[in-house]
């Protein structure tokens, strides 16, 4: 009897909570449908075709064409410094002076000596002229006139000598006088007026670098040497030296060598190349990138590089079309370089890219163009993709 109450009970309690619930059901306000999704904000660029330059890129260091330790070649005290530390000489420009009276003493001896011993020969011809018209009318000896002719040929020796003496004077007393050997920037001076050098010393009294032209050594892959070679057979190669952020142009010049041996260890190749250097951007020991232009494509397809996106296959861009659809494009890329980027493959000149906003993207959405600081300021929220 209670195993049938109970079982009553049961059913009477399902009844009531089932007309509860439709009755819920009944006056429930009705739900407006799901509106569809807004358009995603992104900024969009244009595929441009254009020639574009083949660039191969490396980084260098920034050489002198010259750098000469001026030394003296001759002892005694330093009398006079020309120049102010880092200033700017011409070659022949007088950069010091060595105390030169122990060599105008020398250079004065030898010269007296060369005058004397050209009297002589003077002297002695005439005799000789004298004599070899007596010998023929018997007035004279075979042995004057040979002893004549043999004195003018000591004196031709002794006065050749005597030039020798005098050049290697006048060498000692300009060797006393130390002169820029090139155009250049002198450095910091190494040793101070008043004191005694030597030539045996090495630090010497400046160092003088040549800055006009000047020379950048760069490496670049091994791989990428023959595209180089093949630029070199059909002219001169142009080259780009930029600063360390490879954003500043310092200078343009010229490509002149190829190393003629790889380094194994790296797979690199050193290229030398001269830069006219006329603002004095590129300065000696510094770092640069440096920009090698091998050849150029016409009709080229570029598009911004923040326009590049990658999954774990292959690069990618968003193409728009018509009806504000994205697409997601494969497309090869060949090269980068400041801000754009040459491609290969899926894209046509005068498509639509997405250049920021392509985190929220996927194939078939729908997307509007709108500014960078409103892409920039968009909630997936704003756009109404969250409930």
């Amino acid at each position: 009897m209670r195993l049938i109450l109970k079982c009553a009970a049961g059913l009477v309690m399902a009844l009531v909570v089932a007309a509860g619930w439709t009755l819920y059901r009944r006056h429930e306000a009705p739900r407006p449908p799901t509106a569809a999704a807004a358009p995603i904000p992104v900024v969009t660029a244009l595929v441009t075709q254009q020639s574009v330059p083949i660039i191969l890129t490396g980084v260098g260091t920034v050489r002198a064409l010259n750098t000469a330790t001026i030394r003296s070649q001759v002892a005694g005290t330093l009398l006079t410094v020309n120049f102010i530390e880092g200033q700017a000489v011409k070659r022949g420009d007088v950069l010091a002076q060595v105390d030169p009276r122990l060599y105008q003493a020398r250079f004065d001896q030898a010269q007296a000596q060369l005058t004397r011993d050209q009297a002589q020969l003077v002297n002695t011809q005439t005799n000789l002229g004298r004599n070899v018209p007596l010998l023929k009318g018997g007035f004279a000896t075979d042995q004057q006139v040979t002893d004549l002719r043999a004195a003018v040929s000591e004196l031709e020796s002794t006065i050749a000598a005597d030039q020798a003496n005098l050049e290697a004077a006048r060498t000692e007393l300009d060797y006393a006088t130390q002169r820029a050997p090139f155009d250049g920037v002198t450095g910091i001076r190494l040793i101070d007026i008043g004191n005694l050098i030597q030539p045996a010393e090495q630090k010497g009294i400046v160092v003088l670098t040549q800055v006009q032209p000047i020379s950048v050594v760069f490496t670049l892959p091994a791989s990428e040497i023959p595209q180089v070679q093949a630029a070199l057979s059909r002219g001169p190669v142009a080259v780009t030296a930029y600063d360390q952020s490879g954003q500043n142009k310092l200078d343009e010049g010229t490509l002149l060598l190829v190393d003629n041996q790889a380094e194994p260890q790296s797979g690199t190749v050193q290229l030398k190349a001269n830069f006219p250097n006329l603002r004095r951007q590129l300065w000696p020991g510094t770092f640069v990138n440096v920009e090698t232009t091998v050849s150029t494509i016409t009709d080229a397809l570029t598009v911004p590089t923040n326009a590049l996106q990658q999954n774990d296959v292959e690069q990618f861009v968003f193409v728009v079309d018509h009806d504000g659809k994205v697409e997601a494009r494969p497309i090869t890329v060949i090269q980068r370089m400041r801000g754009f980027a040459v491609v290969r493959g899926g894209l046509s000149a005068g498509e639509t890219v997405v250049t920021q906003g392509q985190n929220r993207l996927v194939p078939g959405a729908t997307v509007r163009s709108a500014p960078p600081d409103q892409v920039l300021n968009d909630t997936p929220t704003a756009a109404g993709l969250l409930p």
